[in-house]
């Protein structure tokens, strides 16, 4: 009954910010949203930005210096803010989690359904 959901994508101009967020929904006994990932039609499917397990952020090379990052735990959300957005941003934007759905259950890990960005002039 755990389920990620994505919000916040849509069609911008070249140059334009979006932000995305990721919620968890459903019940569940403790949850941890890792990242972002994106894949576009045709290319394997690509982390974006995370956090690590020591706590720090890594971003994709191509994200650097665009994206950010960040979460509220009060809220089970995370956020990518997207600024500067290139056409080759284009593509599925997922969250990724892991996390237990009851106390006793083995991790397991959920992803979103997805957020369609689109970068076009």
């Amino acid at each position: 009954q755990v389920q990620l959901v994505e919000s916040g994508g849509g069609l911008v101009q070249p140059g334009g910010s979006l932000r995305l967020s990721c919620a968890v929904s459903g019940r569940f006994f403790s949850i941890n949203i890792w990242g972002w990932y994106r894949q576009a039609p045709g290319k394997q499917r690509e982390l974006v930005a995370g956090f690590t397990r020591g706590g720090s952020t890594v971003y994709a090379d191509s994200a650097k210096g665009r994206f950010t990052i960040s979460r509220d735990n009060a809220r089970n959300t995370v956020y990518l803010q997207m600024n500067s957005l290139k056409p080759e941003d284009t593509a599925a934007y997922y969250c990724n989690a892991d996390g237990h759905s009851d106390r006793w259950s083995p991790i397991t890990d959920y992803w979103g359904q997805g957020t369609q960005v689109t970068v076009s002039s």
